[in-house]
């Protein structure tokens, strides 16, 4: 008998042993997806040497977050680390190269989400904060909170040890530029209107251009977890104090190990109310649709119908990645665990 409750006894510790092993041993699949934001991005308006600046940075940012998972880091490390190259970056509408209000300011969002414990972590409105996407993770692995805003948030990235810069860190002049034009257009067109509908210009239209520069990234690392995350500066010209859908978690990101991990880019007044970022998700677990086709349903059916621009990244538990948009272009890119990193821009390029 007592024979017995031996073997037993070691059958199961063998056995538990067996699974613990498999739970946490790495596996072969890894990759990570990014976008730098969608809109009215066209080839005839982008000389040479900006677009190789554009792709350049990009894939700067995904080889930070490749090399992230290749050592073995997890899902969320990886698209941190991506988004702050292009935080730190002039060229897209995040961090330094952020968008000024009306009242000539910059206020930033940022959002994290992990796939396993679909915990989140999210800031709006900061000022100071240089890496706004670190301070939205610190919210999450600090707090007992999902979002936190303005000052209250710079105060604890600061007593956390985020780096914390003068607001003039982030003055471009090309975005000031943007702005001034913004404010010019817009009294223009409310003054001057031929429009006699009484309708007002789109904001999409109105404030930038027609171009979203979010920037986001998407992840699955070794250990089978997703990750998402979404940082912006908002729209140029928007009125102080307004928040988009990249801080709100199920509209701009979000994070399933059960479905997939999402972060997305455009008009965040539709991303809002649309849910976009977990209704691709719902359409996964309650429908059955691979990530491809619940992406394209949300993006090019429902935003459409609706009349909201811009586009997403998607992964799933399994590596397949997304990109669908329905503005002109998007700058996308991705790298799997082959290490090629693909970047494009246009409507019709092709992973190069």
């Amino acid at each position: 008998m007592k024979l017995q409750r031996f073997i037993l006894y070691n059958l199961i510790l063998f056995s538990w042993n067996l699974f613990a092993q498999t739970k946490s041993s790495p596996m072969e699949n890894f990759a990570i997806v990014m976008h730098g934001g969608a809109g009215a991005i066209l080839k005839k308006d982008m000389p040479p040497e900006l677009e190789k600046q554009y792709s350049d940075k990009m894939k700067e940012a995904l080889q930070a977050g490749y090399d992230t998972l290749k050592k073995g880091g997890t899902a969320l490390s990886a698209v941190e680390a991506s988004i702050k190259i292009l935080e730190d970056s002039p060229l897209y509408n995040a961090g330094k190269g952020s968008a000024f209000t009306s009242d000539g300011k910059n206020e930033m969002d940022a959002s994290v989400m992990d796939g396993k414990t679909l915990k989140a972590g999210a800031v709006a409105g900061v000022r100071t904060i240089k890496n706004p996407v670190s301070a939205a993770r610190m919210v999450m692995e600090k707090t007992p909170h999902v979002l936190i805003a303005g000052k209250g948030a710079e105060k604890i990235a600061k007593e956390n040890g985020l780096e914390i810069v003068d607001t003039s860190y982030f003055f471009v002049q090309r975005r000031w530029d943007q702005m001034q034009k913004a404010k010019k257009e817009e009294k223009i067109k409310l003054d001057h209107s031929s429009d006699t509908s009484g309708s007002i210009q789109p904001l999409n239209d109105m404030f930038n251009d027609k171009k979203f520069g979010t920037v986001g990234a998407v992840a699955l690392d070794k250990f089978g977890n997703l990750a998402a995350a979404t940082s912006t500066g908002g729209m140029t010209n928007k009125k102080p104090g307004r928040v988009g859908d990249s801080p709100i978690i199920g509209a701009g990101t979000y994070a399933n190990n059960a479905t997939c991990a999402i972060s997305c880019t455009g008009h965040g007044e539709y991303f809002i109310r649309y849910t976009v970022a977990h209704d691709v998700s719902a359409l996964m677990e309650y429908k059955g649709l691979t990530l491809e086709q619940a992406a394209n349903e949300v993006v090019m059916k429902k935003l459409v119908a609706a009349g909201g621009e811009g586009g997403l990244i998607g992964i799933d538990s399994k590596g397949n990645i997304a990109m669908p948009f329905n503005s002109i272009g998007m700058y996308r890119g991705f790298a799997k665990k082959d290490g090629k990193i693909s970047v494009m821009i246009y409507k019709d390029d092709l992973p190069k």
